[in-house]
């Protein structure tokens, strides 16, 4: 006979854990139970062939940059020894230093963290755990290490392609192990929007359906990420550009071939055709259980939508999802059912396409049924049966302890038909393992099941005398887990001398529970279960209580409350006086709100100065430690009314409680209805209360029809009860009637042990118990106090137990360090004990680690970067939990500084096991020493020996200063300091330098390189009166580091320095600040200008506004220090307020200016400058102005003197000092004296600076050099005929023409030119073309009327 335990019919928990634990068990077959546990300890002695635990999957991606595990775990008595297979041949481990298992088990561990590649490991391994009863065997696991590929190099042209036609831009991921996820993103890693137009197939591609200029972009990037290395790989960007037809038109014809184009149709509507898959029809080949995808893209104008159909039958409505926006039909969990022919169709305004694709199903090998353990005692007859499904039909074959049955040696009990093995009159020797194999071409199973031959007597497993508390008209159930060989039969009897249970009341499942459906007070007692076989017969007892259910007396009841009022609501509550009960409030369904308007009592919630959000329904809950009960009720809040509260038409509370038939477990109670108040009532709520454990607590007893005015009431022992009525009609509830008279129908051990129980030592040689303890509801009797019990969970020690009460801690001295200890805390009173507690494990107190790591090794990676190895501490010598290393690591000494000491140490932790780490953040050229230390939970361990390491040269920091000092005319000193982080030896310093124009162009670059040990150099032969801009760094062997940049002017004359603020020196002004601002406006622009006088290196920013707006401020950041910026989008005719302010300086700001935008133009422009009219408007006037300079040149040969009238105002800029201390006024110059006619190359000598000796017209001989000036208005030069502003080497010259000798005479410098000259709104120059010589910018006739300082 085939002793084997069928599944149970049902698993319902009854209230206790060790039946839960059992009866939830799905048993399918007798089994040895060799896990731990009281059941486990009582078959220690039986014997059980090997069972497969655990094992890694049959296809195992491993990680190349951590270490193998090969899993294989298995139980058995004796416990197995393992073996492997590699490829199909043994697989020698002790061979191989890389190899080693884990102890107690099959797994492999192969360390290739510290050498050997993973690749040399790839292969097919099996394991085989075998003891003197069998050998089971593991799966065929393929060792395969995962790849990330990098994509193959490839040059990707742009493509520019026509409005309207369709493109498919490739991505074709290298091929990894596990395959990549493919996405598509920008240059600024943010996905690219994808929509029924644009979207990404299943193979990575992206489709367009129809390009559209808005897909203009540069960067469209393909990203495949490998999720098992955690890498994501990037393909080149593709650039698309996308033009009309008429672009397209002009591009092929100024510099493109008809090949560089995607497409040459036209971009008009069009029906769709499929991009892919091509064709009308496909094939499609599944995998059972597998995710179906299918997919169907489709181009044309407009946008295509997709639909899809199953032409032979419809989709799975709960298994079938759409993707891609329809472009994909998946069909999870697919089946053979699922084959057939699928439609997809696309379709626009234009048509409509199909294409079919034909779905084939395979399926790999099934389980119908897998073969289960046999347990079979010597003389009976048994099979193992192994029946599996697929497509094609998989082939079944057998093997007996691993080897195939027909070679391995022969059983006369045994023979095998096909996908069975049947055994007739089997022996202890007939013990064996079988693998079941089915296969096809799409893959295996392989189940092992284990023939055991036994003759054991009957043994109960349940422990004898569990108490088993259930609620009453409830299911209860009774466990009497068994073994034996040949299987027991189960009989169940109540009481001592009782009679056999039968199945007309009771239940007896095969596992051998006993079932009572509704259990009443009458079932409670003791139980005995009986198990008998050929060899003997086994008893055990167990006891039922049944308990009174808990009930709410009183219900809360629906309030209208006005708002700043207070409510009440109130609940009371029955429960079996033998368990604790608690009340719990909802709002909601959630907890209350944490405010102290708030509170509850006993049996009354109270909520003061009522809120509108205080409405809500409030349920109060009930619950021991075996059922639970609930009642609820609305609160609504309404607005204070100075008018009385209106009557609500509830029912008036029923009057005339009367019981009668009273007997022990029943009750009749009768009443009389109160008004309806014009609604009739539809059902009485009857609640009671129990006036001798919780007084004053009401709960629901019943509900009736409100038909009824009588109601057959059930009791329960022991119990004081007092009924109440109340009537429910569509409006609410009515207030409960008088109580009834009372009428009283009898205590126990605790039913429930402590909770949070914990071990951990706060000592080297203490173990501290704690627990929580029970509340004195939950102590079901007088004189609680607690059984506290330890033992060391690897020793053979008793338990070691104390009895203590009134605390919650429990001290255990003199442990050991750091050993595991088995704790269990048990609850007792006068009733007795509680039932048998769980056990946990606790740990005795930690000790600091004894040993230090060993073989530290460094890794010097760059110059900032190291990593260190070191070997693993023992576990023994932690002496608690290993929380990882620390390293100390602590620069020693800089190696261009040798007598430095010790600086601060750096502490890094590495959690866990790890035995290396990075250290970063170090500083180039520099000693450092470390070493590491083991952390457990108490604290470090000695640490190992030091280990110095040096870290090699890197890069400079930037020169810590660079000053520009003594400007001359055409030189420039720099002084510098080194890098305050030289970070190596200096080789040398490297300076580069350029010209800046008066629109801030960059001239040519120039590169000087300087010995390391110059901290000053002289830059000589520069222009006169130019800005330069200067790039200074230093360099070690490594290479350049950080750069310096700086600004400096040479002077217009050597006689004459420039004043600070034009920048020749850095003369920091004592307190900083901004002036001159000033604003030059057009019609929807402003420049803005100012002085600065202050620091180096300050970032200004612009903010403005319209005048006499409240508008907050608009801010506009400057590029650089420099001091001018332009204001765009104004709008035109509009007055505005600006200001200047330095970035980082508070309160650093300027006072404003007010300017007003010039009026709007009309709307409709037209370029002008390339009209007919306007270029030859231009010639004339060109012509005109080279006549007119002609007769001035003449006129002026004829020689005179001019005065100069006297300055209208006093009003001098503070850039530039008075030209004459006296009175301020210009002489008068004649040719005759000083001033001689302007010829070619008169002016400029080969390296292009004018200087004194060689010029008669320098800035000393008029207006004294830079120290004239003039007004604003320009009245200063009134008196002369015609003047010009010559522009040299971006200085600005104001001349006049001198009639007499027919030739222009230069007047006074105006130094500099300011950039934005060109566009002040009367400025009359803007500047010339960049001449060799002296050239006029533009001549006028009368006074000069604009301001010419910036």
């Amino acid at each position: 006979m085939q002793l084997k335990i069928m599944p149970k019919k049902k698993c319902l928990s009854a209230g206790r854990v060790p039946l839960i634990l059992f009866l939830c068990q799905m048993i399918s077959a007798l089994e040895v139970p060799l896990d731990h546990g009281e059941k486990a300890k009582l078959l220690e002695d039986l014997v059980q062939p090997p069972t497969i635990t655990q094992q890694s999957p049959k296809d195992y991606i491993i990680d190349p940059r951590e270490n193998i595990v090969i899993q294989c775990e298995a139980k058995g008595k004796p416990p197995p020894s393992f073996s492997w297979t590699r490829n199909g041949t043994h697989f020698d481990i002790d061979k191989d230093p890389l190899v080693t298992m884990k102890p107690g088990s099959g797994t492999l561990i192969i360390n290739i963290m510290s050498e050997g590649k993973a690749e040399t490991y790839e292969g097919v391994y099996q394991c085989t755990a075998r003891n003197e009863r069998g050998a089971a065997i593991s799966n065929n696991i393929v060792v395969r290490p995962s790849r990330s590929p990098l994509w193959t190099k490839e040059k990707l042209e742009p493509i520019t392609l026509q409005n309207g036609q369709p493109l498919v831009l490739p991505c074709r991921p290298p091929i990894g192990l596990p395959p990549a996820i493919i996405f598509w993103m920008d240059n600024s890693f943010q996905r690219l929007p994808q929509s029924e137009r644009v979207s990404q197939g299943l193979n990575g591609d992206l489709y367009f359906s129809n390009v559209l200029p808005e897909d203009t972009r540069e960067d469209y990037i393909c990203y495949a990420r490998f999720n098992h290395t955690q890498t994501i790989q990037q393909k080149q960007p593709i650039s698309l550009k996308v033009i009309s037809v008429d672009e397209l038109n002009d591009t092929i014809a100024a510099n493109l071939s008809d090949t560089e184009f995607y497409g040459a149709k036209s971009s008009k509507e069009r029906p769709p055709t499929f991009l892919t898959p091509e064709g009308n029809a496909s094939r499609k080949e599944e995998l059972r259980g597998n995710v179906l995808s299918l997919e169907c893209i489709a181009e044309g104008l407009p946008t295509p939508l997709i639909y899809w159909i199953k032409e032979d039958g419809t989709l799975p409505a709960n298994r079938t999802f759409y993707r891609n926006f329809q472009k994909t039909l998946q069909i999870i969990q697919v089946s053979e059912a699922d084959s057939g022919n699928y439609q997809c169709i696309a379709k626009n305004t234009l048509g409509i396409i199909r294409h079919t694709i034909s779905v084939t199903v395979k399926a790999a090998p099934y389980w119908i049924m897998a073969p289960r353990n046999l347990v079979l005692s010597p003389g009976e007859d048994g099979t193992l049966i192994c029946r599996a499904n697929g497509n094609p039909k998989p082939r079944i074959s057998w093997l007996t302890n691993g080897v195939p049955t027909e070679i391995a040696p022969d059983d006369p009990s045994r023979r095998i038909d096909g996908d069975t093995i049947i055994f007739s009159n089997v022996q202890e020797r007939s013990s064996a393992v079988y693998q079941c194999n089915a296969s096809n071409e799409y893959g295996y199973l392989l189940a092992n099941a284990f023939v055991n031959v036994l003759a054991e007597l009957p043994r109960i497993l349940t422990p004898a005398n569990t108490l088993y508390q259930v609620i009453a008209n409830r299911p209860a159930f009774l466990d009497c887990a068994f073994f034996g060989s040949p299987l027991p039969t189960i009989e169940w009897f109540k009481g001592a001398k009782g009679s056999a249970l039968h199945e007309d009341i009771y239940v007896i499942h095969e596992n051998g529970t006993l079932e009572i459906p509704v259990a009443q007070k009458d079932n409670s007692g003791t139980y005995t279960c009986v198990a008998r076989n050929k060899l003997g017969v086994a008893k055990n007892e167990v006891h039922l209580e049944i308990k009174d259910p808990t009930r709410i007396l009183k219900q809360p009841e629906y309030a209208v409350v006005q708002r700043g009022g207070r409510v009440s609501f109130e609940c009371k509550v029955k429960h079996d006086h033998t368990l604790i009960a608690t009340v719990t409030w909802l709002k909601d369904n959630g907890e209350l709100p944490n405010d102290e308007r708030f509170t509850v009592d006993k049996d009354h919630l109270v909520v003061t100065d009522v809120r509108d959000s205080d409405g809500g329904i409030y349920t109060c809950v009930a619950n021991t430690t075996l059922d639970e009960v609930s009642a609820s009720a609305v609160l609504s809040v309404v607005a204070p009314t100075p008018t009385p509260a209106p009557i609500y038409d509830v029912p008036s509370p029923p009057f005339d409680l009367e019981l009668t038939d009273q007997l022990d477990k029943s009750v009749q109670l009768s009443w009389t209805p109160g008004d309806d108040n014009n609604s009739p009532i539809t059902k009485f709520i009857i609640e009671y209360e129990d006036a001798m454990h919780e007084a004053g607590l009401w709960h629901h007893q019943a509900e009736v029809s409100g038909t009824q005015t009588t109601a057959q009431l059930k009791l329960s022992p022991y119990v004081n009860y007092s009924f109440r009525v109340m009537a429910e009609n569509s409006i609410g509830r009515s207030l409960p009637s008088e109580a009834s008279e009372q009428y009283q129908t009898k205590a126990a051990e605790p039913d429930k042990n402590p909770t949070a129980v914990e071990g951990l030592g706060s000592e080297p040689d203490n173990l501290v118990i704690t627990w929580k303890p029970l509340n004195g509801f939950e102590s079901n009797g007088p004189g609680l106090q607690y059984k506290v019990s330890w033992r060391q969970k690897d020793g053979d020690d008793e338990w070691t137990s104390v009895v203590v009460a009134n605390v919650s801690k429990y001290i255990v001295s003199g442990t050991p360090t750091f050993v595991p200890y088995l704790i269990k805390v048990q609850a007792l009173n006068v009733m007795g004990f509680a039932p048998e507690p769980a056990v946990v494990t606790g740990h005795s107190g930690e000790d600091l680690p004894m040993v230090a790591p060993g073989n530290v090794r460094v890794n010097v990676v760059n110059s900032t970067l190291a990593e260190v190895h070191w070997d693993p501490v023992p576990l023994k010598s932690i002496r608690g939990r290993l929380q990882g290393y620390r390293i100390y690591y602590w620069k020693a000494q800089s190696a261009s500084q040798r007598n430095r000491r010790h600086l601060e140490k750096k502490i890094l932790t590495f959690q866990g096991s790890k035995t290396h780490g990075m250290l970063p953040g170090l500083e180039p050229f520099s000693h450092y020493a470390l070493n590491v230390r083991v952390v457990n939970g108490k604290g470090e361990g000695p640490a190992s020996p030091d280990r110095a390491f040096s870290t090699p040269e890197g890069v400079p920091s930037a020169p810590s200063s660079l000053k520009i000092v003594n400007p001359t005319l055409d030189s420039l000193t720099l002084e510098w300091d080194p890098p305050s982080r030289p970070n190596g030896i200096l080789t040398e310093y490297t300076l580069k330098y350029q010209p800046i124009n008066s629109t801030h162009e960059l001239g040519p670059l120039i590169d000087l390189k300087i010995p390391a040990n110059k901290t000053r150099w002289t830059l000589k032969n520069l222009n006169f009166s130019t800005r330069y801009k200067f790039y200074f760094y230093a360099q070690t062997s490594v290479g350049p580091g950080s750069q310096i940049t700086e600004e400096g002017v040479t002077t217009v004359d050597e006689a004459g320095i420039l004043p600070p603020d034009v920048g020749a020196g850095k003369v920091q002004a004592v307190n900083p600040r901004i002036s001159n601002l000033t604003a030059a406006a057009a019609e929807t622009s402003a420049n803005i200008s100012w002085k600065y006088e202050g620091p180096e290196h300050v970032n200004f920013y612009v903010e403005y506004g319209v005048a006499g707006s409240k508008e907050e401020w608009r801010k506009e950041i400057v590029n650089g220090s420099r001091s001018f910026f332009g204001l765009k989008g104004l709008m035109p005719g509009t007055a505005y307020k600006v200001r200047v302010g330095a970035e980082g300086h508070s309160g650093f700001v300027s006072s404003e200016a007010v300017f007003e935008t010039g009026p709007a133009m009309a709307s409709r422009q037209v370029d002008i400058a390339t009209q007919g009219w306007f270029i030859g408007l231009m010639c004339a006037v060109a012509l005109l102005i080279l006549i007119l300079l002609i007769v001035c040149f003449i006129r002026r040969n004829k020689g005179g003197k001019y005065p100069v009238k006297e300055k209208e105002d006093a009003h001098a800029d503070p850039e530039i000092q008075p030209m004459k201390e006296d009175d301020g006024t210009f002489g008068e110059y004649s040719d005759a004296e000083d001033h001689k006619p302007l010829k070619k190359g008169s002016r400029t000598p080969s390296d292009r600076t004018v200087k004194k000796e060689d010029s008669d017209d320098s800035l000393v001989d008029y207006g004294e050099g830079v120290n004239g000036q003039f007004n604003e208005d320009g009245s200063f030069i009134g008196q002369y005929s015609a003047f010009a502003i010559l522009n040299h080497k971006q200085v600005g010259y104001l001349t006049t023409l001198d009639e007499k000798l027919g030739h222009l005479q230069v007047l006074h410098p105006l130094l500099p030119l300011h950039p934005h000259f060109s566009l002040c709104p009367k400025t009359i120059c803007a500047n010339s073309p960049k001449l060799a010589c002296f050239t006029t910018c533009l001549l006028v006739t009368g006074p000069l009327v604009p301001a010419l300082h910036p």
